[in-house]
């Protein structure tokens, strides 16, 4: 299994059999959308899906299986959202071999013991942690890893000098200063058997076009 970031929340996630994409519409943010490219997407809120591709889509909770891999969609808060409203983002767990992958995308840090249960235990965690009350800043996406315990957590929607975000983000540096864990840099994670790291790791993956 390779991961790829593409920047914003988007992640492509590719096996032998399967490519997926995860919050794949980036035109948004003036970068290519990626929808296209990918057999499966995955989208934690409906508006990141990329319309009229050939593509095989979940957007909402539920199980869903494809090429070997378990996909459970699970109901969180989006970040802007008061309590008191519907659940309208997706976190979703991917299980691919003995691998598990969790992407949360903009939710609301405090998850809940049944969220946390039905994520259960996770290998791989990909979470924004840009901030400015758009999404996850550098406390929030903390207090999330925290919760759900990864070994390796790979940061996404941070500032970046080619992307034009809705919200100014906050530089990674503050994030990995909160975190406080160790970090390497790689243009692309490539886990072969089982993971690298016993303990937390942050792997900050280049955005690539």
């Amino acid at each position: 299994m390779d991961i790829e970031y593409k920047g914003g929340n988007c992640v492509i996630i590719t096996t032998k059999k399967v490519t997926l994409a995860v919050d794949a519409k980036l035109s948004a943010i003036g970068l290519k959308d990626y929808g296209v490219k990918a057999q499966v997407q995955l989208a934690t809120q409906p508006q990141f899906t990329v319309e009229g591709t050939n593509s095989l889509v979940f957007k909402g909770p539920g199980e869903y299986e494809v090429e070997n891999i378990s996909i459970k969609g699970i109901a969180a808060q989006a970040h802007l959202d008061a309590k008191s409203e519907a659940l309208r983002a997706t976190m979703f767990r991917l299980t691919i071999g003995d691998i598990s992958l969790a992407i949360v995308g903009h939710i609301h840090p405090d998850l809940s013991e049944a969220q946390l249960e039905a994520l259960g235990v996770i290998d791989i965690l990909v979470a924004p942690v840009g901030g400015n009350g758009y999404t996850l800043d550098a406390t929030g996406a903390v207090q999330l890893i925290k919760a759900i315990d990864p070994k390796i957590v790979i940061p996404t929607h941070y500032k970046d000098e080619q992307i034009t975000y809705e919200v100014p983000q906050q530089d990674l540096k503050d994030f990995l200063k909160d975190l406080g864990a160790p970090h390497q840099e790689s243009s692309k994670l490539k886990l072969k058997q089982g993971l690298p790291h016993e303990v937390l790791t942050v792997e900050v993956i280049t955005r690539t076009a």
